[in-house]
């Protein structure tokens, strides 16, 4: 988002005001510089994630169209068991035992149980869609991750998160987030600073299409900074190298979020089954049966999960507890988990007991912010959620635009179509003092240590920018003719 211009004065012809100079000015031309180079070489992978980010947004309701026999059946007076449906789902599948259960929310909506499959990606599952009302099985699809994704959409985050190119991809959205917020801080302090001056000055305000296209990219941009500061925040939550620094931080401070132990394997000490000898643990493998699921569903319920969206899953070793998690997370969230320990008595009869339960309303805040800011950025909220990430993925979009077009307005020679408009000018450091210079180098070291990509590429901005003032620096100027 180039605005090396925002700065420009709107003429000439009549010198400015004598004022007092404020504390910012002698930082201004260094944001200035920082804002260029930034904008001129971070504002492609920006303007690929606000593309990618908007379409994803937009997806929800054509994934609920693309695969509406799979997820929606007509409702039914009667139901099927929990059991007879998982029982369907294995025998079209061909056998095998499911690793987890999503019951049906509404009688108007499908069940899911999933199966694992080597074949897939990580975080990659089959699903089986079975009918609840009547238990006929509705199709067999990939789903992705926590959120369940189908295709439709799974592609489309992927897109988002690495372009199709697997983990290397990654740096991309990362080195994106990493800048979206200095950009949005730098180009929001040049815009106020530009403000200042304009009520200060008593020089008429120049009009012109340049002019035009600086007001809208910095008052666009001035609208969405709190929405793209937040995009770039959560972003980096997830991300690869930041990411770990995020984890490292929560985790000294006792932020992280909560997890059941499912290391519980028996009910000793758990309540009033406590003692049963004459019980085995059961956990995966050929006794995780079709009952087995809706066992530890009723248990679950019993607890205190009440969310329509709930996961059963099973354990991935024998013995140890199963774990049921909420997996509503719309504006009312419910993210509750639970630890089930299932055993089976001398009889043959199954018994499940919770041994394990962690609320979402015993989160750290800490951890609640970090829900609510991912189920965010994701549009996790409903329709309004939807519009508003897409108002700021097109509204980033056009800043982009109209940051490219402002540099290519600043050409010297209007002839030249295909020529840009000159850097901002070189050297500003030079013009701070040693204490405001030592400040800002430190805060940079602080800032690249916690956001790595953000610190490498500054040191590669930093390096072209001192080769480009030499090379500059050396080549004679040539004088025209008197």
């Amino acid at each position: 988002m180039p605005a090396d211009d925002l700065l420009t004065p709107a003429s000439s012809t009549v010198p400015p005001t004598p004022s007092r100079p404020s504390p910012w000015a002698p930082l201004r031309p260094l944001v200035l510089r920082l804002h260029f180079y930034a904008g001129v070489l971070v504002a492609p992978f920006l303007l690929v994630a606000a593309v990618s980010g908007t379409l994803y947004a937009a997806t929800p309701q054509l994934e609920d169209a693309v695969y509406r026999h799979q997820l929606h059946v007509v409702p039914s007076a009667a139901q099927v068991s929990l059991a007879d449906q998982v029982r369907a789902a294995v025998e079209a599948h061909g056998g095998g035992d499911p690793v987890a259960v999503r019951p049906a929310p509404t009688p108007s909506d499908t069940t899911r149980v999933l199966f694992s499959d080597p074949s897939l990606g990580e975080s990659e599952r089959r699903a089986v869609f079975v009918d609840p009302g009547t238990g006929a099985v509705r199709g067999e699809l990939t789903v992705y991750g926590t959120s369940g994704v189908l295709p439709l959409r799974t592609w489309v985050d992927q897109l988002h998160r690495n372009l199709h190119l697997g983990e290397p991809g990654r740096l991309y959205s990362e080195l994106a987030a990493s800048w979206l917020w200095v950009l949005a801080l730098s180009g929001l302090g040049l815009w106020a600073a530009r403000r200042v001056g304009a009520r200060r000055a008593t020089r008429p305000t120049v009009r012109g299409s340049r002019a035009r296209t600086r007001t809208l990219h910095a008052v666009v941009g001035t609208w969405l900074a709190v929405g793209l500061l937040g995009l770039s925040a959560t972003g980096l939550t997830w991300s690869t190298y930041a990411g770990e620094r995020v984890t490292a931080l929560r985790s000294a401070l006792s932020w992280q979020t909560p997890v059941v132990d499912t290391s519980a394997t028996g009910h000793e000490g758990h309540g009033e089954h406590a003692g049963h000898t004459s019980s085995r643990p059961v956990g995966a493998g050929a006794e995780a049966s079709p009952e087995a699921f809706a066992q530890i569903l009723a248990a679950a319920r019993v607890a205190g999960l009440t969310a329509a969206k709930i996961e059963v899953k099973a354990p991935a070793a024998p013995g140890a507890a199963w774990k049921v998690d909420e997996v509503d997370r719309g504006l009312h969230t419910q993210v509750d988990s639970a630890a089930v320990a299932l055993t089976a008595t001398s009889a043959g009869a199954l018994d499940a007991q919770v041994v394990d339960v962690v609320r979402f309303e015993d989160y750290p805040f800490a951890a609640k912010l970090a829900r609510w800011g991912i189920d965010l950025h994701m549009g996790s909220f409903g329709l309004g959620n939807q519009l508003a990430l897409i108002a700021l993925g097109l509204g980033l979009t056009a800043v982009v635009v109209w940051g490219y077009r402002m540099w290519w307005q600043r050409r010297p020679d209007p002839a030249r179509r295909l020529a840009v408009g000159p850097p901002a000018h070189r050297g500003a450091w030079r013009q701070l003092s040693r204490p405001v210079l030592v400040a800002v180098v430190l805060v940079t070291a602080v800032v690249g240590w916690a956001v790595p990509l953000l610190g490498v590429s500054l040191v590669a901005f930093v390096v072209v920018d001192v080769v480009l003032d030499v090379v500059v620096g050396r080549v004679p100027r040539v004088r025209p003719a008197p």
